[in-house]
């Protein structure tokens, strides 16, 4: 392991545990830090792990020499820790939705790429191999001309009364469906048809939060005519777990996606892809990948090696790809921002 690449984990709740296991599992790569307030965490981690462990970034930057850092604390708190790991020359993996504002993350695109460092952002839905051979029969003409599409997530995240404390509850921590629901959704559109012009009619209702959305719908709109909508709803308890439905209606045909499975309808046959005219399904395990360690789904181990093997690529020189960079999820946020002030127009006009 003299060879492998040194990272450091910020913030070790639910994404930063299950990064740690992935990282730890690459060949060449080890976790030698993790940096979090809970003191409860970072005891246990020593002891069963034997990572060194601190209470914040500031001491892990000083305690490990390293190579790259993943970030995964609410989004209020990257700005300062990115800025830190861009004086430290780190390459940095964050997890979603990044920043708050598209103006922030637009920054740090710029500086990380400027300074030949690797920069990624946790929408693991690019890595799952239903959604990316969505994207691939889309790009190959399948269906022709994308006409209209739906974007759409369900999940039961908020289904009671939360309260006011936790990150969840408000805006200014990275809290309410648009930003920790409809950001996948809005993502999985820019993955597959590009970042739309304006959106419109938007609706943010609360179901059972006090101070952020439950339930985000809207319509987004693209200067070539293509048109299409999301719909999000973090309080639906029919839902076992998040849940991404893509549907895109082409000239010549139409795709309905999500997590494990396809159909495909076409208007004539494409026999280089094994596709018949009319109705086609395809299942998870006819396409998935190989992964060599497995939690939660095939795509967190992919996207998490991806990173790992692009951070190599670059410290030998050699180009480094990364699916879903800085400047990616900042295009994500700038619909974010749409989402937000057309919803508060809307919002103001219901009530005049």
């Amino acid at each position: 392991m003299n060879n492998s690449l040194k990272l450091g984990i910020v913030g070790a709740g639910r994404m930063g545990i299950t990064h740690f296991s992935i990282a730890n599992a690459h060949e060449h790569a080890e976790v030698t830090g993790v940096a979090d307030p809970s003191r409860l965490i970072t005891t246990m981690l020593g002891k069963y792990t034997k990572v060194s462990t601190y209470k914040d970034y500031k001491g892990l930057l000083k305690g490990e020499q390293l190579d790259g850092v993943l970030v995964c604390t609410p989004p209020a708190l990257n700005p300062e820790i990115l800025d830190a790991a861009l004086e430290a020359k780190l390459h940095a993996f964050v997890e979603k939705p990044f920043m708050l504002s598209a103006g922030d993350g637009e920054r740090f695109a710029r500086a990380f790429d400027a300074a030949g460092l690797v920069n990624q952002v946790g929408y693991v839905n690019r890595w799952n191999d239903m959604f990316t051979k969505a994207k691939s029969f889309i790009e190959h003409g399948l269906i022709g001309r994308p006409l209209r599409f739906r974007s759409e997530m369900f999940s039961p995240t908020i289904i009671r009364d939360p309260g006011d404390a936790g990150w969840r509850s408000t805006h200014a921590n990275g809290g309410g469906a648009v930003y920790e629901m409809a950001s996948h959704a809005l993502d999985l559109i820019n993955y597959m048809l590009g970042a739309p012009d304006r959106v419109g009619g938007t609706s943010l209702t609360k179901v059972w939060s006090k101070q952020v959305e439950d339930v985000v719908s809207s319509s987004l709109f693209y200067e070539s005519g293509l048109a299409g909508t999301i719909y999000v709803n973090w309080s639906d308890a029919s839902f076992r777990k998040p849940t991404n439905k893509f549907e895109v209606f082409g000239s010549e045909g139409k795709i309905q996606v999500d997590q494990h499975g396809i159909k495909i309808f076409l208007t004539r046959a494409h026999e280089a892809h094994g596709l018949k005219e009319g109705w086609n399904q395809l299942y998870i395990t006819d396409v998935f990948s190989s992964v060599p360690f497995y939690v939660r789904g095939i795509e967190y181990t992919a996207q998490m090696f991806d990173f790992i093997d692009a951070v190599r690529a670059a410290k030998a020189g050699e180009p480094a790809p990364v699916r879903c960079t800085f400047a990616d999820a900042s295009a994500n946020l700038r619909v974010i921002e749409q989402l937000f002030a057309d919803g508060a127009a809307n919002a103001q006009g219901d009530a005049a």
